[in-house]
Order: structure tokens, then sequence, then C-alpha cells
């Protein structure tokens, strides 16, 4: 039997568990990942993603990479059976306050051989593909996994200090953690249908269309290359077997295009629901993406929520490895995460709720009506849930929990390459001589485009966090004073990466 000693465990080697591994192992943490699969999925799944996300992406290093496979995305629109305009999403495309675009179609596939390529190159890590976990201990000091290897019945045992199931929506790590899901009203069944376009079709638009139709509302998705998707409502009665034949499958795309335009790639049925794990954390043990929240794929964000998981967590495990934080830091996880991701399902499940009844004055609140008569809706930017941190922040700081925006430094450089994953003081003048910080600064008087963010929250000083969220700010010279003197350890394990001051 091989064993293993690290510091934690991954179960599943998706986008979210792939993103917390290598954040986890660009801090010098070591990683044991474990998959079921013996190799990467090679069909579309997830298909948009956001500019935070590209921005955890970046700092994981793939970013610059993954921009030449992905297509911006310019929106969505809401019609009704009649295709007229019901609801227009727009999504700028300008380069935008995350320093990426807003809105991404992505080809998964090309995310994930990006993230494991990049986990490959770290020596703190190790990935168990076709293993599967048979049996998990707890002490007080660690974990023991037992792992099996499903072709040829090796065994193999991890000892970690923690563990975090990204194993999704059947988590077995939230079975032995022993929470339930809290359902949030949102079950039903839609058919996804992936298509390889065998001629160039502009009329299909680039634009994501909702057809909003209480009998059977749709969805179109412009991924990128000649990759187009449609998602289709299953109806009571129909099943699983009859929708996805192929001659059905062509009798739903009709509308669009036929057999002479496009090649079926994939085609399956899935359940969409709206749940939250009631417990993301026991002990040693925790939960992060599909295992800890699910929620209907209306917004596009049901990967971005595990990708926020895994920035959240990652830094809290690399203090708490190193003795750099007590344990209880980690009950911050889901306190944080669980209202902020909440918020997402909520506007997801009124969205579907537009889709079925084709009314968006009942079905958004956030949607406005300009001069022109078209009812449009403004992405949501929801801020961290209330936490101290176990006293590493001051609880309820101004602007705490907001994401910082990520502008490009007077040297052309963006933000987040500079601040790396580790906490930054932001201030818009020179610390007096007499106070210190063990914190690496940025002066905003060099950088304009920093200075204006501070302008647009009313500070003259920001801490930021490795996860790139305020943890604190300050206007005053006396709460400038006070927050330099703040104490938030950087995860960081290499000196190089600690040097981030300009």
């Amino acid at each position: 039997m091989d064993t293993f000693d690290v510091d934690v465990a991954i179960v599943g080697y998706g986008p979210t568990g792939a993103t917390l591994a290598n954040l986890l192992a660009k801090c010098g943490v070591r990683v044991a990942v474990v998959e079921r699969e013996a190799a990467m999925y090679h069909l579309p799944r997830a298909v948009h993603f956001d500019g935070e996300t590209m921005r955890v992406f970046q700092t994981v290093g793939i970013a610059d990479q993954l921009s030449k496979k992905v297509r911006v995305n310019p929106g969505m629109r809401f019609v009704d059976p009649d295709r007229n305009l019901l609801l227009d999403w727009p999504r700028p495309q300008d380069i935008g306050p995350q320093g990426w675009h807003a809105s991404y179609r992505l080809h998964q596939p090309d995310l994930e051989h990006l993230l494991r390529e990049r986990l490959a190159g770290n020596s703190s890590a190790v990935v168990l593909n076709n293993s599967e976990v048979i049996s998990v201990e707890e002490n007080g000091k660690g974990v023991t996994l037992l792992t099996r290897n499903t072709e040829d019945r090796h065994q193999t045992q991890i000892k970690a200090q923690f563990v975090v199931g990204c194993d999704g929506a059947r988590s077995i790590v939230r079975k032995m953690i022993g929470s339930g899901m809290d359902d949030l009203g949102f079950e039903e069944r839609w058919l996804v249908i992936d298509v390889l376009l065998k001629r160039d079709r502009p009329d299909l638009g680039d634009h994501s269309v909702q057809f909003c139709d209480p009998i059977r509302p749709m969805t179109y998705c412009r991924s990128p290359g000649v990759r187009r998707r449609w998602e289709i409502t299953v109806l009571d009665g129909e099943t699983d077997t009859e929708v996805t034949q192929e001659k059905r499958i062509w009798e739903f795309l009709a509308h669009w295009i036929g057999p002479d335009d496009a090649v079926l790639e994939r085609s399956a049925v899935y359940t969409f629901k709206s749940a939250v794990a009631q417990k993301w954390r026991k002990g040693r043990l925790m939960i992060a993406g599909d295992a800890a929240h699910l929620t209907p794929p209306f917004m596009g964000q049901g990967m971005c929520a595990g990708i926020r998981d895994a920035a959240n967590l990652a830094w809290k495990l690399a203090l708490c490895v190193k003795g750099s934080a007590h344990e209880r830091l980690l009950d911050s996880y889901q306190e944080e995460r669980g209202p902020n991701v909440r918020q997402f399902i909520e506007t997801a499940m009124r969205l579907g709720g537009l889709i079925n009844n084709a009314d968006p004055k009942t079905a958004l609140t956030q949607a406005q009506t300009d001069q022109s008569g078209t009812t449009r809706m403004t992405s949501i930017a929801p801020p961290l849930g209330e936490s101290d941190l176990a006293g590493l922040i001051r609880r309820n700081a101004p602007h705490v929990g907001q994401l910082f925006d990520q502008p490009t430094l007077s040297n052309g450089q963006r933000l987040d390459d500079v601040a790396r994953y580790a906490p930054v003081l932001i201030l818009r003048h020179p610390l007096p001589d007499h106070i210190a910080t063990h914190f690496p600064v940025i002066d905003a008087d060099e950088h304009p485009n920093i200075g204006r963010v501070l302008d647009a929250i009313g500070a003259n000083a920001a801490l930021i966090r490795p996860d790139k969220y305020i943890a604190a700010s300050a206007e005053t010279d006396v709460d400038i004073a006070t927050l330099a003197a703040m104490t938030l350890p950087s995860p960081l394990l290499r000196h190089e990466e600690r040097e981030s001051a300009l």
C-alpha cells in the first residue's frame, strides 16, 4: 500500500477542486487530489464564467492562456413566444473593473486542461486519478483517507491535516459531514444539447437567448468556435430516453438548424435544482462547489460559485496549515460564502420564473425600464456574509466584504499581478515614518487608477485580502494607522511572492 503525507486532500478534480489545488500549491501547501475518473471529461459542460472568476484564474496563472480559448459574451436577451424582447441583460464589451471582461463563454475541457497542466508543474501536488475514497477517519490531529484504484484495486493511504470535498452534487464528503441540503424551491428537468456547426451561421447570433414560454422554455448559447448549445425544458411525462433520441432532438432544433447544418456532439437530461448545504464544515472536513450548493443555470453562475469558494478557502487553509491562524478561522468560510451564493441562486431562480411566465415585472426586482421602453437588467455583486475572521479583521469595518476592483497600474501591470495571492495595503499617501506595517504597500499616489478606486468607495486606504475582497478601509489618519497595525498573515510560502510592494 502506498502512503502520502500531505497538508490538504481534495476529493474531486473538476474546476473547483483543480482551482483549490492550484491555489494551495501556490502557497506551498502539500496537496493530494483524489479523482474517481481515469481521465478528464472531454465533452462540454459549463459554458460561462465572469470577470471575477477570470481574476481567480489570473491568480492561478492561466488567465492569459485561457483568454485565447474563450469568447467574450455580449449579453443575454429574454424573448416571448413571438420573439418580442422582454428583458435585455447587456454585458459590457470593454475591460471592466475586475481587469477582465464581464462575461465569457468557454468550452470547459479547455479550462480543465490548463488547470491540470498548471498543477502538474508544481512539486507540492500529487493527483490520484481512477481512484475512489473507501474510508475516512478523522482525529484531533488529522484525517486519514483510504482510496482504491477502480481498475487494479490497489489501495493508497493519504494522511492529511484537512480534507475538502469538491465532489459534486452527490458528494461523499458532504455525507461524511452529515449535512443535509436546504431546498430553495426550484427543480426542473432540462435537456442540454451541444452541437458542432458544419458551416457558418451568423444568423443564430452571438447573444445568449432565453425563449420564455409557459409551455416549453428554451435557451440558446453561443459558445467558442463552432460550438452551440440549446437547453430545452423536459415536460412532465416525457422520459429521458424519449427526448434524447436523435430524431426527437432534431425536431426540437428544427426552428434553428438541421442535420445539414450541424453534428450532434452531446445530449443529456439534467435536473436543475436550487439548494444550499446546511453545514460546509465539520472539524477537518469541508465541502466546496456543487457539494455545497446547487444553482439553476440561468445566470451562468454555477461554476463561478465554486471558483469563489476555492479562492475564499485556500488562503485560510494555508494559514491554518502553517500555524499562522487558529482553525476557527475556517468557520468564516461558510459564514462569508453562504449568503453570497444564496443571492446568486435566488436571482437565478427569479430569472427561471421569468422564463416560465414571460413577465419580467413579476420575476425581477433589479430590472429597470429605460427611455426606449426596453427593460434591462444589471449584474449583481453581493458582498460576503458577515464574519469577524476569528479576530483577524475588524467586524463591521467600512466596505468589509466588498470585492475590490483590479485597475491597471502605471507600469501597465494589473493590480493582482503585483499583489498576488496575499494581503496588500493600498494607501493614498505614504505612511508617516513613525507608523510601521508588515503588509506590502502600494502607494495610490503613484497609480492614478488605484486612486480612482479609492475615490469610488470614499476611502484613503484599504486592506485587501488574498481573495481580493476588502478586509478593512480607512479615511482618517487615525484609522489608517489602526489599519496598518492590523494582523492578517500572508498565506504565501516563498519570500519572492511576498515581495510585492511598489
